[in-house]
């Protein structure tokens, strides 16, 4: 390794989105600070350099609050957006305000611990990964209802859109910074944000992790209501590219094709064994329905893909990207030393 990898050191940016999480803030700015300062003293190679509350017109003290700390502490920023325009719009603007070579995204209210962060750089130095999502090992809301609802629900969005990592999806993730600015950038107001990261790199890791919802299991309070989740299945399929109308054409294909068969052997049929028809005209009448059916589905299909493909190109989808992971080294260094 050279040695201007060794003295340089890997700066991280944390974003957090605010909307009511006056209850937790302070415990979570200090958990943040305790990281950072286990970080120097450590020596470690991260240097935790900025902490970015965004305020998403936030309905309790939150501003006033990530206002003080900003006040307070030069490495901390407060942004507050004009209105609410939800999670990850707000997520989104943080991190186009950061300058870090990582960046973390936390939420508000302590379900994401701080101190996990660790475990999410090791598993960068593992495997050179650009984006690592920390994934719950447990029930994270301790309600069987609401626990199965969201993992149905993400295996519907999952094999609707042929999105393999949607299950993995987490507001607990590290990202590599130019990746993470590069994706924000190109999101419209309809684009599922960690859709845009799977445009620009494939090499995605998971850390299970013990994770809880303090605030549904102590208040029975969840920030996404039905109306949201459904919101975020439809921003997800708009995203996501073709594979529904794809399957609509398949379909359609797939009807055409049987038809044509059928016709074949009805046709055979009338040609040398006409005493088998009974009764004639309606076995024709609904080959003719299921074949020109089977046309309009197939060329329905072919519309909506290409009408997926010009929306996938208006969200900003790009041709290519290039990412620099030479700094990864430090990481390996820091986490895997080598052997005496």
């Amino acid at each position: 390794m050279t040695s201007d990898l060794v003295d340089k050191q890997i700066t991280v940016s944390v974003v957090v989105p605010v909307y009511s999480g006056s209850k937790y803030l302070h415990a979570l700015f200090e958990e943040i600070q305790a990281l950072r300062d286990r970080w120097v003293n450590e020596k470690a190679p991260m240097s935790l350099v900025e902490v970015i509350f965004v305020d998403d017109a936030a309905v309790d003290t939150s501003p006033e609050i990530i206002d003080q700390l900003s006040q307070q502490h030069s490495w901390v920023t407060a942004i507050h957006l004009a209105r609410n325009f939800g999670q990850h719009p707000a997520t989104i603007a943080g991190i186009l305000h950061t300058s870090g070579d990582w960046i973390v995204t936390l939420d508000e209210d302590l379900q994401h611990p701080p101190a996990y962060i660790d475990e999410l750089f090791r598993e960068v130095a593992g495997s050179s990964y650009d984006v690592v999502y920390a994934k719950a090992e447990s029930k994270v809301h301790e309600n069987y209802t609401r626990d199965l609802g969201s993992s149905l629900y993400k295996r519907l969005i999952e094999k609707l859109s042929g999105i393999p990592n949607i299950r993995s999806f987490n507001s607990f993730r590290l990202i590599r910074g130019s990746v993470g600015r590069a994706a924000g950038s190109v999101c419209s107001h309809d684009t599922y944000f960690d859709v845009a990261l799977s445009w620009f790199t494939q090499r995605v890791g998971i850390v299970p992790m013990r994770l809880k919802d303090h605030r549904f299991i102590q208040e029975g309070k969840s920030g996404y209501k039905l109306s949201k989740l459904l919101s975020h299945a439809r921003r997800m399929l708009m995203s996501s590219g073709a594979k529904v109308s794809r399957i609509g054409g398949a379909s359609g294909l797939l009807i055409l094709g049987a038809s044509l068969v059928f016709g074949l052997i009805l046709l055979l049929r009338k040609i040398f064994f006409p005493e088998t028809i009974l009764v004639g005209g309606w076995t024709s009448l609904i080959l003719a329905v299921v074949f020109f059916g089977g046309i309009i589905t197939f060329l329905i299909g072919v519309a909506l893909e290409y009408l997926s493909f010009l929306v996938t190109n208006a969200h900003g989808r790009p041709i290519f990207f290039i990412v620099d992971r030479k700094m990864d080294e430090v990481l390996v260094k820091y986490y895997a030393p080598e052997e005496p």
